[in-house]
């Protein structure tokens, strides 16, 4: 117990809570892992739970009403995902999915609205991680909102770069990128767009293509093109 509870105090949403409320919290939670592909939430079918991501990466998805699958985000290696259907005992709104082998610590909604009503110290923690993402999320949004296309589209590119990224001697190589379609719901724009800025990129020599791989070949310059004018 010593030893995990130890573990716990490595992650920072946990590491100023006292050792007593860390064994509640090991009681409840548990660390799993999950070969590449795996689906760890179901939108609308599975119990909501908080989750930190240990090793790996996972994948952020949502499915819209025509059936397809919309890629909205990723989640790194030490980094925390929860949302209000965790502290409103609802399904989950998105399906999240690992990347590659990845372990993660996890709680369900229900052993998390237990800790929550009886720990006001985990309470409080809990709150400030959620608010914080709240504060992340609304400056994407807005950061979004002020840029033109073309720095919408090199914004999502130097995200899925940050994530699924891997150096190599031409630049930064991300395998298996997304449909247009999918870029373009992450971007917020349309597909035709994508499409038109990614030749536009291309021609610039910021990127390169190589089958299903897209290489960020200057990613510094790539990445002044996100910067709100």
């Amino acid at each position: 117990m010593e030893e995990n509870v130890t573990f716990l105090k490595n992650i920072p949403l946990f590491s100023n809570l006292n050792d007593n409320i860390l064994v509640e919290i090991i009681k409840l939670g548990s660390r799993k892992f999950y070969k590449k592909d795996s689906v760890i939430l179901f939108q609308n079918q599975s119990e909501s739970a908080l989750i930190y991501v240990l090793k790996g990466q996972l994948r952020l998805s949502k499915m819209n009403n025509e059936g397809d699958e919309l890629t909205l985000g990723f989640l790194n290696e030490s980094e925390f995902w929860g949302d209000t259907a965790i502290l409103e005992g609802q399904f989950p709104q998105i399906n999240i999915t690992s990347v590659d082998d990845s372990e993660i610590f996890i709680i369900k909604s229900g052993d998390l609205i237990s800790l929550l009503k009886t720990k006001p110290e985990f309470s409080i923690a809990i709150l400030n991680e959620l608010t914080k993402q709240l504060r992340i999320s609304n400056q994407k949004i807005r950061c979004l909102s002020l840029k033109a296309s073309e720095g919408k589209v090199a914004s999502v590119i130097i995200q899925l770069a940050d994530y699924l990224g891997k150096i190599k001697n031409n630049g930064i190589e991300i395998e298996n990128i997304p449909a247009q379609q999918e870029l373009a719901d992450m971007a917020g724009t349309s597909r035709e767009t994508i499409s038109r800025t990614l030749h536009s990129f291309a021609k610039k020599g910021l990127i390169m293509f190589d089958g299903q791989k897209l290489i960020v070949t200057h990613y510094e310059k790539f990445k002044e093109l996100c910067q709100v004018k």
